[in-house]
């Protein structure tokens, strides 16, 4: 699973390799996805080594082999002058497909009995950072006394950094849609507007700490431009 701006730094390097035969500079990488420093492409770079797409050879400067692509990457013809690949939609890896619409989150009844349905869209991380999907892959049906009014949706959990909290790998967690939290709220963190995170917030100053609910993960800091919350969690499904 890649992030958009993985998937375009994979690409890249891909294109360059069969072109050159010589990786791209960490400069030509920054220009390439438009990116403010290099340590954005060092980021990448280690989360794609970490999947498994490209391997790092030792002791040879810009050494970057490729592995392996998503499977279900189509066919990518050429470099446009600002590389933009074919696949969009968040860290699926999914090709572009025709647009249909997607069902809107639903919104809470006043004084409802039954059970409804919220959208699921897509994975969130507990753990590495991962893209928060905006595409409905499924609808999730939850009983009403979970939520509270507005507008909710639901995220299929990925990774253990949230497990002292409750949360597991493979948990379905409810989320309501909102773009503030209160220190200590489990939230949908969106970091540099392109990888997002399940955590608890916490304020360090003026800096925002994204907390892990196991040791084995350190909490992070960022500045408070580089934070958008995305939604609270109210709720969650596991499946024995």
């Amino acid at each position: 699973m890649l992030t958009r701006k993985q998937l375009d730094l994979l690409m890249f390097i891909n294109e360059r390799l069969k072109e050159t035969g010589v990786p791209p500079s960490f400069d030509e990488m920054k220009e390439a996805l438009d990116l403010a420093s290099k340590s954005g492409i060092h980021r990448l770079i280690t989360a794609l080594e970490e999947r498994g797409f490209i391997r790092r050879l030792p002791n040879r400067a810009r050494a970057l082999e490729v592995i392996k692509l998503p499977e279900a990457m189509q066919p990518i013809n050429q470099v446009r002058q600002r590389f933009s690949p074919s696949v969009v939609e968040g860290g699926l890896g999914r090709p572009a497909t025709p647009s249909v619409p997607a069902a809107p989150p639903r919104e809470a009844p006043d004084g409802a009995n039954d059970d409804f349905s919220v959208p699921v869209m897509g994975k969130i991380a507990a753990g590495v950072p991962i893209s928060a999907i905006e595409n409905q892959t499924r609808s999730l049906v939850v009983p009403p006394d979970m939520m509270g009014k507005g507008e909710h949706y639901a995220l299929d959990v990925e990774g253990d950094s949230m497990i002292h909290a409750g949360i597991l790998d493979g948990d379905t967690v409810v989320i309501k849609r909102t773009d503030t939290a209160n220190p200590g709220e489990i939230v949908v963190a969106l970091v540099d507007d392109e990888e997002a995170t399940l955590k608890r917030f916490r304020r360090k100053g003026a800096s925002i700490a994204l907390e892990a609910a196991n040791p084995a993960y350190e909490t992070r800091i960022f500045g408070p431009d580089r934070v958008r919350i995305q939604g609270r969690l109210v709720g969650l499904v596991r499946r024995y």
